[in-house]
């Protein structure tokens, strides 16, 4: 096998549009494409900011109701401004900084309830416990 990345990672929604405009407008991810596809569906995909892996929201898988993906990390090298633009931009952390022997991270969840953690790894500028 010669894999040598994770190029996408699917995530499902309910409102594309409302999805893009939390990922684009709050989370400051890049919108890449925007297209429609057979019938109603769409292929939108957005990315962080100099990432190599990208995000579709989407719509179509049956077995990936909105809201039922759990533990997407996003690497971030300053945890506690973000969290502090997060928070005054209206997003809900579900506790507080959690710190770690490997760094820190807070939870939260997008419109539709999918869990993402923003996690700061000790080295990346993150204290360690």
């Amino acid at each position: 096998m010669a894999v040598t990345s994770i190029l996408l990672l699917s995530v499902p929604v309910s409102d594309p549009d409302r999805a893009r405009d939390f990922y684009v407008d709050t989370l400051g991810f890049t919108l890449v494409s925007d297209t429609m596809m057979d019938g109603d569906q769409r292929w939108m995909q957005v990315v962080p900011p100099g990432a190599d892996t990208s995000i579709t929201l989407v719509t179509w898988f049956d077995t990936m109701p909105p809201g039922s993906l759990r533990g997407l990390v996003l690497e971030t090298d300053d945890l506690e401004d973000d969290v502090h633009r997060l928070t005054k931009a209206g997003v809900a952390f579900d506790s507080g900084i959690e710190r770690a022997p490997w760094g820190q991270y807070a939870q939260f969840s997008d419109p539709d309830g999918n869990g993402l953690i923003l996690q700061q790894t000790a080295g990346r500028g993150a204290p360690a416990q």
